[in-house]
């Protein structure tokens, strides 16, 4: 679905799932390092540098995050270690996947639907210095030049961003009619500076000035020394995109970018207005069980909320 002068900018359809996606940046486990976003970004960096072609790539961390957005970290490695069958952990994968993809596009709902359920694993390679440095590499936070900036804790990094703008590409392409695998690569290495140069926002550009493009152009420039020739050259073709949205490519990541920047500071909102009346009623903390009515006397004899 191309856009045009009197289309719409972006499919309102996929918000829901744009906005549930965000929060594997926030979701953790116990022995499991990172957030999930942050190891499916770890996760595509390997497997590109293994040799895997990029469009497998961005649908098999696709389909893995649509799945993981209701099971979390229950996926395919937790679930062969629990003893369930590879016919077995596919359909609990794919019942996952199936909760949240209902308005991801036809065609590409089959196909990541199809790689997530299958048998094969991509093959990681050695994972380049600069996937851990963005991971360690905090975001600035909501800045604007000549103000101070404001910080909301906890900071999501730059691997966390990186791989959700990511992912939202590809979700998004169907609808600009973009190659998924480009603006999937393009995503994954548009922060490539920031893991050797600190993250001080359009403020801290603002006040480099003249200067920007060199400091950005020389710390990508190290950071692409880190992979082999065939993947950099595939990382230079994608970042192409990157300067403006005259391209179904560049549409594609700039709309995945712009939505992950505004929805990451709607999570804290989100939480800070939250109220007792959705915790209790809508999402049913004290949900059916043997015991409901039990825990609703305690409640009411406390005066709890």
């Amino acid at each position: 679905m191309a856009t045009g002068p009197n289309r719409e900018a972006a499919p309102a359809s996929l918000r829901a799932l744009l906005v549930e996606l965000n929060d594997l940046k926030r979701i953790r486990s116990a022995g499991r390092r990172g957030s999930i976003a942050e190891r499916l970004f770890a996760q595509g960096w390997a497997a590109l540098s293994g040799g895997a072609d990029p469009e497998r790539v961005a649908l098999q961390v696709t389909a893995t995050a649509l799945a993981a957005a209701r099971l979390g970290d229950i996926d395919a490695a937790f679930l062969a270690a629990a003893g369930l069958t590879g016919a077995e952990a596919a359909e609990v994968l794919g019942r996952g996947f199936d909760a949240v993809a209902d308005e991801v596009e036809p065609r590409l709902r089959a196909r990541l639907r199809h790689l997530l359920t299958g048998q094969d694993a991509l093959t990681p390679g050695p994972l380049p210095g600069f996937v851990g440095l963005l991971a360690a590499q905090p975001r600035a936070g909501v800045t604007c030049p000549g103000r101070p900036r404001i910080l909301l804790e906890p900071p999501e990094n730059h691997a966390e961003h990186c791989l959700m703008v990511a992912v939202y590409g590809v979700v998004l392409s169907p609808f600009y009619g973009a190659d998924p695998a480009t603006v999937f690569v393009a995503a994954l290495a548009h922060h490539l500076h920031n893991a050797l140069m600190p993250d001080a926002g359009f403020t801290g550009e603002t006040l480099l000035g003249r200067r920007l493009d060199g400091v950005i152009g020389a710390c990508t420039a190290q950071a692409l020394d880190e992979v082999a020739p065939a993947l950099r050259d595939t990382v230079e073709r994608a970042r192409r995109i990157l300067p403006d949205d005259a391209t179904a490519e560049g549409r594609a990541f700039h709309a995945a970018d712009v939505i992950d920047r505004v929805l990451q500071i709607a999570q804290h909102l989100r939480a800070a207005s939250l109220t007792m009346d959705t915790v209790l009623g809508e999402m049913a903390l004290v949900h059916e069980g043997p015991v409901k009515g039990f825990h609703d006397r305690v409640l009411a004899d406390m005066r709890l909320p």
